[in-house]
């Protein structure tokens, strides 16, 4: 691709947009935040709408092409902009392959299936939406711990990552769904800890996470009269 890209990520402040300001960070892309959150009418508006008509965020433009979907994000850009020394992505087919079973598995178990059934029925979440259900909420929390002991068994070896030496988007998903776990006080697995440690330790990480969090609201000056 010739020149730098011309990259735009839309959405700030929640685990689902960290995992794109992460990837973007890790494969050392510049690029310029759009801030906006959800349930804030800002996704709703005419302009955001024509760029995804879900009206979900994260989004990513990349010149005049546009991707949603968090997952799908990170994936999209360590396939495109990866290279020997940041690929996000294995290379060999078998490796690409369990890459991917990661990928659908923690977006499909620990996330949708989990942690965001928690979020739409707690009380101090989404429940006022959706409707309070702490048993629901209990249930959920439950079946996150009990997928939880693939990824359990999977780091039980030793390896550094869910790909073993190699740190990969898989790692990122993981990551944002352990965290929401531990806000959540579900409980996480005992390998999952030092696991997390070194991933928190990486640059990109911190980085990211930094760029993910939602900018302070600006205070209009007072006027002079009330200043003094």
């Amino acid at each position: 691709m010739g020149g730098a890209p011309d990259l735009t990520l839309w959405g700030v402040g929640t685990s689902r947009t960290i995992r794109a300001h992460w990837a973007l960070h890790e494969l050392g892309l510049s690029y310029t935040t759009k801030p906006i959150g959800p349930r804030t009418g800002e996704t709703k508006t005419a302009e955001y709408t024509v760029l995804n008509p879900r009206q979900k965020i994260p989004l990513l433009q990349d010149g005049d092409f546009c991707i949603g979907e968090s997952a799908a994000i990170v994936a999209y850009l360590s396939r495109t902009y990866g290279s020997p020394d940041r690929g996000l992505i294995p290379e060999k087919q078998r490796d690409y392959a369990a890459w991917l079973e990661w990928c659908f598995f923690v977006v499909a178990e620990l996330d949708s299936t989990s942690l965001y059934v928690m979020r739409r029925h707690r009380a101090d979440a989404l429940g006022h939406i959706y409707g309070v259900a702490p048993d629901v909420v209990a249930q959920a929390g439950a079946y996150f711990r009990q997928q939880l002991r693939h990824v359990e068994a999977a780091l039980s070896d030793g390896r550094a990552f869910l790909m073993g030496d190699q740190f990969t988007s898989a790692d990122i998903l993981l990551t944002t769904c352990l965290e929401w776990a531990i806000a959540y006080g579900v409980g996480i697995c005992d390998n999952a800890f030092p696991y997390l440690e070194r991933i928190r330790a990486r640059p990109a990480y911190r980085s990211g996470k930094q760029a993910n969090a939602v900018p302070a609201p600006v205070t209009p000056p007072l006027p002079k009269a009330e200043a003094d």
